[in-house]
């Protein structure tokens, strides 16, 4: 059924015409990673970079065209950008701010927190969402956006498969645990891969920013995808980050990559708001031998060394794993458990720094 949705919503597509070269759009190859779900549609038109702002015309357009098909609900494009052959191979480094490749988004949130790590497999995601849900506890508004379109896991972590409504050009944001919440992985099959390159993967995160109704919002968190690439760089470009905070486990090899995520915020000029040892020792449920399967107290030094706030440990224990699996963050679950409590002193401290940050307005320093 998907299949036979996106071949008519292909041949709808047809009838829209590129005004440069006079073909259509799906001819020209504009046409990248349709994906169809339960009506849902979207992709992305591919344009050259200088062409994007005259090119909103024939984005809409076939979204239109799109939307017009039997059997689509809502239809959703976004203009991604490619560079002309002749571009140089060499380019400086884009600036933050302002002057960097569009508009500031999220304008209505007070303030915009990064959670990231130099590394997967640290319990970032895990981290991101008891924040999140600790922050909403205590009474503020929260978003969290998931901005790994690559490995989304907000559906699995809040609990839901909902897909969130459109309401013309807008996307609402699904509801859980208190939250506004959004993830590619709402708007996609559970095991369908997202095949795209970098220009596609930067104009999705920034659909899910500017053409999602958040609403005011006294904080957002970022669950970021790992490493330092097009994500880190489009937020640290396109919305107004009050800060970043790295996670880790204790061990050589994660610390290394988190040290790299340290040097990657500073040098877009994203505060680090501080560190998190994650899976920092682990107690034995039966008999309470405590083992530090992955040393211990490496990200407390690793933050003196680098000069960062330290936020906390963690442990490695089964039930934060085991509530995060059925999609009941602990901080919910278990409110009155040990690292329950840890979750919610690292978020108020977190809210503390970013709050005042987004408060002080800083000007934009170009490098």
């Amino acid at each position: 059924m998907a299949d036979d949705l996106a071949a008519a919503v292909t041949k709808a597509l047809t009838a829209v015409k590129d005004p440069a070269s006079g073909r259509d759009v799906v001819g020209a190859g504009m046409v990248q990673g349709l994906v169809v779900r339960d009506g849902m549609v979207h992709f992305a038109l591919q344009v050259p970079r200088e062409a994007a702002a005259a090119m909103e015309p024939v984005r809409a357009a076939a979204e239109a065209a799109a939307r017009a098909v039997p059997g689509v609900l809502s239809a959703t494009v976004v203009l991604t950008a490619h560079r002309a052959e002749a571009a140089p191979a060499a380019r400086p480094a884009a600036p933050r701010g302002p002057a960097g490749p569009g508009p500031m988004l999220l304008s209505d949130v007070r303030a915009i927190i990064a959670v990231a790590s130099g590394k997967g497999g640290v319990g970032k995601s895990t981290t991101a969402v008891n924040l999140a849900v600790a922050l909403a506890a205590d009474g503020l508004k929260v978003g969290l956006l998931d901005a790994d379109i690559y490995g989304p896991s907000l559906p699995q972590m809040l609990g839901t498969r909902e897909r969130p409504r459109s309401e013309g050009q807008r996307i609402t944001p699904l509801s859980r645990w208190g939250l506004k919440a959004m993830s590619i992985g709402f708007l996609v099959e559970e095991e369908t891969p997202m095949i795209w390159r970098g220009p596609m993967v930067m104009g999705a995160l920034e659909q899910m920013m500017g053409q999602v109704a958040w609403g005011p919002l006294d904080v957002m968190i970022v669950d970021m995808p790992p490493g330092t690439g097009d994500a880190q760089l489009t937020m640290s470009q396109r919305v107004p980050l009050a800060g970043a905070v790295i996670v880790s486990t204790p061990q050589d090899v994660a610390l290394l990559d988190a040290r790299r995520g340290v040097r990657m915020f500073e040098k877009v000029n994203v505060p680090v708001l501080g560190l998190i040892e994650n899976m920092s020792f682990f107690c034995c449920p039966n008999c309470g031998h405590r083992s530090d399967i992955f040393s211990h107290g490496g990200a407390r030094r690793e933050a003196e060394r680098l000069g960062v706030e330290f936020l906390g440990e963690l442990p490695l224990k089964l039930e934060i794993r085991e509530l995060a699996d059925a999609g009941t963050p602990i901080v919910m679950a278990r409110p009155e458990s040990d690292e329950a409590q840890i979750y919610r002193r690292i978020a108020r401290r977190v809210w503390e720094k970013a709050a005042a940050k987004a408060d002080a307005a800083p000007k934009i320093v170009m490098e």
